[in-house]
């Protein structure tokens, strides 16, 4: 490993994997200088639709109906837009009712998707991780499932629009990398891997493979040997375009004006601080919530 000038993360997650490649500024702000991110009305969303979900899958087969979720909508709402993270938005009134009546929208779209009485549910939120030589990968695995043949289903989703059909296989390289830790952590390959697209809504699913498996570690270490260099030469340069209008991160960004010598002030505790407790084999970045398993029971 080469001397590094800016401290190198201690791991990676299919979000900072995106993030380097979408922006590397953007991942040194949030990864590596820990600048606090303005929070948005579309994570909390993301958020609180997950924490649903993830209680709905508590709930016993019979008890999965629209109207139960409606109610764990509710429910997630006080956790999330009344938690530390959220509360500064100050969702109230009109605001909070539109906000809440797209989550349950979403929320119902879900139900046009599958049944979810006929999810054979083994764990929700599992945070994974495993090592590639000296890398660490984690990663939370929004909910594993088995199939009607007893295999592994990895599933993930998505509150945000789906993709263009041309961009479908980048956006399943996220649950490639959470099949890849099942494979590390639990010793079985998914037999498939889905997005849940909520909006649409639409299902985009893929099966991994020994190439796909040897893909994502072939991207991950060449992504980590770029983010190498960034920080050796304190290179990570922006780069503008579409998602710049989403980036809470412009006060720092000298493509939009910003100034980089402001990151001193504004910085956290440095990368990877406090990370996560994992299931362990040798994993995430949403706001994380209790983790809920019965992984090995029917493996």
């Amino acid at each position: 490993m080469h001397d590094v000038s800016l401290p190198l993360p201690t791991s990676l997650s299919p979000s900072k994997v995106a993030s380097f490649k979408d922006c590397a500024l953007s991942f040194r702000l949030s990864v590596i200088d820990r600048v606090p991110e303005v929070p948005s009305p579309q994570a909390a969303k993301g958020t609180l639709v997950h924490r649903a979900l993830q209680r709905l899958f508590w709930e016993d087969p019979g008890r999965r109906t629209r109207g139960r979720a409606h109610d764990l909508v509710g429910l997630a709402a006080v956790e999330v837009l009344e938690g530390d993270e959220y509360a500064p938005l100050g969702l109230a009134g009109p605001d909070r009712d539109d906000f809440l009546s797209d989550a349950v929208a979403l929320v119902d779209n879900y139900f046009k998707l599958e049944d979810p009485s006929d999810v054979r549910c083994i764990g929700t939120e599992l945070r994974m991780a495993a090592a590639i030589g000296d890398l660490t990968l984690r990663g939370i695995i929004d909910r594993l499932e088995l199939d009607a043949d007893g295999q592994l289903v990895v599933t993930d989703y998505k509150t945000g629009s789906a993709p263009a059909a041309t961009h479908e296989l980048p956006r399943l390289g996220g649950v490639h990398f959470y099949a890849f830790l099942c494979e590390r952590v639990l010793g079985r390959r998914p037999a498939r891997i889905q997005l849940l697209h909520l909006r649409e809504p639409l299902v985009i699913s893929t099966v991994p493979s020994d190439g796909s498996a040897r893909g994502l570690q072939v991207q991950t270490q060449a992504i980590w040997s770029a983010i190498e260099r960034a920080c050796r030469d304190e290179d990570f340069r922006p780069r503008p375009g579409r998602l710049c209008s989403w980036c809470s991160f412009h006060a720092y960004c000298p493509a939009v004006g910003g100034d980089l010598a402001l990151v001193s002030a504004s910085a956290g505790p440095g990368p990877d601080s406090a990370p996560p407790p994992t299931i362990p084999a040798g994993g995430g970045e949403r706001a994380p919530a209790p983790a809920r398993a019965v992984v090995g029971a029917g493996l």
